[in-house]
C-alpha cells in the first residue's frame, strides 16, 4: 500500500489486518491486541498514542465487514 495509514484510515488497516491476520477470531478480540496488530503493520505511519475506543471499534467493525 501506497504511503503511510493513519488511525483514520479505517477500512485500508481493516484491509491490511485481514491479509495479515486471517485466522483470527476478529469478532471476540481484546482492543489490546488489535492495537498492537495495527501498529506493526508496515505500512502504519501514525502516532500509536492517538488511537482510542471509538477508533478501535471503527476498524473492528469494519474488520468484520471486510471478512463478510
Amino acid at each position: 500500500m501506497a504511503g503511510k495509514l493513519r488511525w483514520t484510515d479505517v477500512r485500508d488497516i481493516a484491509i491490511e489486518l485481514e491479509e495479515r491476520h486471517p485466522e483470527v477470531d476478529n469478532v471476540n478480540l481484546r482492543f489490546t491486541d488489535l492495537h498492537r496488530w495495527v501498529v506493526e503493520l508496515p505500512a502504519f505511519g501514525d502516532d500509536p498514542s492517538r488511537s482510542n475506543e471509538k477508533i478501535l471499534e471503527a476498524i473492528q467493525a469494519a474488520w468484520i465487514d471486510e471478512r463478510g
